[in-house]
């Protein structure tokens, strides 16, 4: 039985402007209407395929004034919701270029995906990877069992090289696209939360240049209830969608990042169709600030054991910077999309998180050079709870008085009211102590 909503219309008139393109070298992006009846063929295709995550009550909800639901995507098997679309597009792919083999070129979400899935439906892989690629990423891409290939110095010498061969040997190349069959995999997300929170008053997606699951998602939210609020959250160091949006199009010469604690986030804005469903069906898109995303992760390590990248944790930081004030007293679905944040860059994200938040904190005094003086500043810090993580002394190049020495000292702290105090009792104490900036 066809369904037909005022909301297909809508998906109707989105993609009805938009232009063929014949640039694609890849799976050829496909204009056709993304129903509801396609969303839910996606969810019973790829069901045995990847997980349904669980969507659940997050102990966040208390802090920040509103029932939260966490929508857990990060425990997909590669560690990214881009498993539901890229299963979906390959089990759609006809058996004979099942055959011949897939060809990616990419260390992104995409292309592990493709790498595991790919696999496990027997259709051969390669993975094209730069030399400039973390190890870490080509062992897990050979694990997943592709045939990882280094090549070039730069993304674009290895998807050249991707294309090369996918055209001297029949593979498909496969790059990241907003087709009607990746968007309903990825929108099978919106299915998924609807059916597991019910009541919703609004849900939250990351966004930025590859916005294919919040456009994806909103088809399946929409129709399902209009009334359900749809955000996108986005960096604001590179506000692609909010700016392509704007223009009407696909901004083409956005300055982005190739660091990889961003990820997709910084991505170019890939497609017409996820562009215009967007404008059509998303009720706002925000920007928020890397600090957010930063303690917006340390959050999510702290109450909910979840390890995510910038990806994973940006939905969340809308609320962390006050972003959302209109959801206050509501209940709101996050979608936590992605865990696949490297271990060097982990640490790095939760030491400078720590900082944000107040909770690790700087400072040096001059005392004199005995050891009844670093007893007493370290009784102080005992007494006000303050765990120290580093003491250093420096006696030669500090001052020109004898007989003292500069104590450099790092100390954690609860949150920035410990921190206050602890700042008052030192500076009662020592008046010329000086604190670090974060």
């Amino acid at each position: 039985m066809k369904i037909v909503s005022r909301n297909e219309e809508l998906l109707r008139d989105a993609l009805s402007r938009i232009p063929q393109s014949s640039s694609r070298t890849s799976l050829s992006s496909s204009n056709k209407l993304i129903r509801f009846e396609d969303i839910s063929a996606a969810a019973f295709k790829i069901q045995c395929g990847v997980q349904k995550t669980p969507c659940m009550y997050s102990r966040l909800s208390k802090q920040y004034g509103m029932d939260i639901y966490l929508k857990k995507e990060f425990l997909q098997y590669t560690g990214s919701v881009k498993e539901r679309g890229v299963l979906y597009l390959l089990t759609s792919l006809p058996q004979d270029q099942q055959r011949k083999g897939v060809i990616v070129a990419s260390d992104s979400n995409f292309s592990m995906a493709v790498a595991y899935h790919a696999s496990e439906l027997r259709i051969p892989v390669f993975v094209i990877m730069s030399t400039s690629t973390s190890p870490a990423r080509v062992k897990m891409c050979r694990e997943y069992g592709a045939m990882v290939i280094s090549y070039g110095t730069t993304a674009k010498d290895s998807q050249t090289h991707a294309r090369r061969l996918a055209q001297e040997n029949a593979y498909l190349y496969l790059e990241e696209e907003d087709s009607a069959v990746y968007l309903s995999g990825l929108g099978t997300v919106g299915l998924e939360v609807y059916e597991q929170v019910p009541k919703l008053d609004a849900v939250i997606f990351p966004a930025g240049g590859h916005c294919g699951l919040l456009a994806g998602s909103a088809a399946a939210l929409k129709h399902l209830n209009p009334r359900i609020s749809v955000i996108g959250v986005e960096s604001e160091s590179f506000p692609v969608l909010q700016q392509s949006l704007k223009a009407g199009h696909p901004i083409e010469d956005q300055a982005c990042s190739n660091h990889h604690f961003y990820g997709d986030v910084s991505g170019l804005c890939f497609g017409s169709n996820s562009l215009q469903l967007t404008g059509k069906l998303v009720d706002k898109v925000v920007a928020v600030r890397e600090e957010d995303i930063l303690i917006s992760m340390l959050r999510l390590l702290e109450y909910e054991r979840a390890t995510v990248d910038a990806e994973g944790a940006i939905g969340l930081a809308a609320l962390v910077a006050g972003k959302l004030p209109e959801l206050k007293g509501k209940r709101v679905a996050i979608v936590i999309c992605s865990g696949n944040l490297e271990l060097h860059l982990l640490q790095q994200c939760i030491a400078r998180a720590l900082t944000l938040d107040n909770r690790v904190c700087r400072f040096s005094l001059v005392l004199s050079d005995s050891p009844g003086d670093i007893s007493k500043l370290l009784e102080i810090l005992a007494r006000e709870e303050a765990r120290v993580l580093d003491i250093k002394q420096e006696h030669t190049f500090v001052t020109s008085e004898l007989f003292t020495v500069e104590v450099t000292c790092t100390v954690e702290t609860r949150d920035k009211i410990h921190t206050a105090q602890l700042r008052n009792a030192l500076l009662e104490r020592y008046p010329t102590a000086a604190w670090t900036e974060r």
